[in-house]
């Protein structure tokens, strides 16, 4: 007997997107093994101090749709100007995620440095139903959200 598999729903594949677009920030984050150990004179230290992670800036793709004209390559502070405090403000790596909720949507706007900017600039928005979580405009909940 042959058994075929479900076709995903749009919500499982945005989850399963999502996990593949953290992995490179995952990675990121891993250790490479090295670490450096600098005792205190007089003093034995059984933990090892890792040295901070740095990632070089790049230069993100930024999303070119109408209506994010305000959102796309604004900083944290101005975006937190349009929308209000957010929802999450979460660091990932050297990237920040800020979450924006509303009854008719949730936007979540993603900052990543670049060589040009000392702060992390939004390059990217994702935007979906409050109720359901299907994929919505962009631009709309953008609009919707600084209207409240």
């Amino acid at each position: 007997m042959l058994y075929t598999l479900p076709s995903p729903t749009p919500s499982a594949m945005r989850a399963l997107l999502t996990a593949a677009l953290l992995v490179p920030f995952l990675a990121a984050c891993a250790s490479s093994g090295g670490t450096t150990s600098t005792p205190r004179p007089g003093k034995v230290t059984g933990q090892p101090v890792r040295a901070p992670i740095r990632a070089a800036p790049r230069d993100p793709t930024f999303q070119s749709i109408a209506g994010l004209q305000g959102v796309i390559g604004a900083n944290e502070s101005q975006i937190v100007r349009q929308f209000g405090t957010p929802r999450l403000n979460v660091w990932e790596g050297d990237a920040r995620k800020l979450q924006f909720t509303g009854t008719a949507c949730v936007l979540d706007v993603y900052l990543y440095p670049t060589s040009q900017s000392r702060e992390p600039i939004a390059s990217y928005v994702d935007a979906r139903r409050a109720s359901d979580g299907e994929e919505v405009d962009r631009a709309a909940c953008v609009a919707a959200l600084k209207r409240r």
